[in-house]
């Protein structure tokens, strides 16, 4: 009886621990199982966020200093936004079955900061070159425009090259921030650099020419500065057209990579449908 004893207790003993080592088996299956639901739940994660992400849903919030005509301003005695960038991003909400609103103008050099921040615009528009510098800080799309950079003077000015104002006591200005700023700083170091908040500030103080804050040169887009000498200040001239080759874009989020991309998308359609150019013709020309 002993030994029958303990041969059903070693017996006894196999069984459970066959059935512990299948209950084990069958727990690895369980975590099989709840892996994979894990892996499908961050996969629906990743679609989700493969989609771009608005402030306001239905609409795409853009935001410009709204001073650098024809790309963007205000129409004359109202609060109203006009110029090619309007007129580009209400195509490009149009693709995206979206509706185009612009945050009230704000300081340029204050735009990619608040789109790095998020929360209150989705996009920055406001004929941003792509710098190296710039992109650590939020990102581009692809370029829509390339344009030059204009040295801006007096209609009857006897200098002869960009050099004669190289020269201390000499104050050419630019707007703060910008790609005019970067090249006065390096083509000009003996002239004194004057910050301005805009394009058309800078043309006004330029223009009436007087007193120890005038400026004796500026540095801005090419085509602002054509726009504004024919609309506004007749007694200024483009001295040079600097061929910087500078490419805008619309500046986003990095958080938002997905935006960026359809974007991107949306830009190539207007370029091959023709949008882009006859937006071209009708401010830039």
């Amino acid at each position: 009886m002993k030994k029958k004893v303990t041969f059903a207790a070693i017996c006894a003993c196999v069984f459970a621990a066959l059935c512990f080592a299948l209950a084990g088996c069958g727990g690895s299956s369980n975590s099989s199982v709840d892996s994979s639901s894990a892996s499908s739940a961050s996969g629906s994660a990743s679609a989700a966020s493969s989609e771009p992400t608005f402030i306001t849903s239905g609409k795409i919030i853009s935001v410009s200093d709204m001073e650098c005509p024809p790309f963007s301003s205000y129409k004359e005695g109202t609060s109203e936004p006009e110029g090619f960038e309007v007129d580009l991003m209400k195509a490009v909400a149009e693709k995206m079955g979206l509706e185009s609103e612009w945050l009230p103008k704000m300081d340029f050099s204050a735009i990619i900061p608040l789109i790095k921040q998020g929360g209150k615009a989705d996009v920055g528009v406001a004929n941003f070159t792509i710098t190296d510098e710039r992109k650590q800080e939020i990102d581009f799309t692809d370029p829509y425009y390339t344009a030059n950079v204009a040295f801006v003077t007096k209609a009857d000015t006897t200098a002869k090259s960009t050099e004669d104002f190289n020269q201390e006591g000499i104050r050419v200005g630019a707007q703060d921030g910008t790609t005019g700023e970067a090249w006065v700083k390096e083509n000009l170091p003996k002239a004194t650099l004057v910050n301005m908040t805009s394009p058309n500030a800078m043309l006004s103080v330029r223009s009436a020419g007087e007193g120890s804050q005038a400026l004796d040169a500026m540095v801005c887009d090419l085509p602002v500065a054509e726009g504004l000498i024919k609309s506004t200040y007749s007694d200024l001239k483009v001295f040079e057209s600097i061929a910087t080759g500078d490419e805008f874009g619309i500046a986003v989020s990095k958080d938002n990579p997905a935006l960026t991309k359809k974007l991107n998308e949306v830009l190539a359609e207007l370029k091959k449908d023709g949008t882009i150019d006859q937006l071209v013709e009708k401010w830039l020309s």
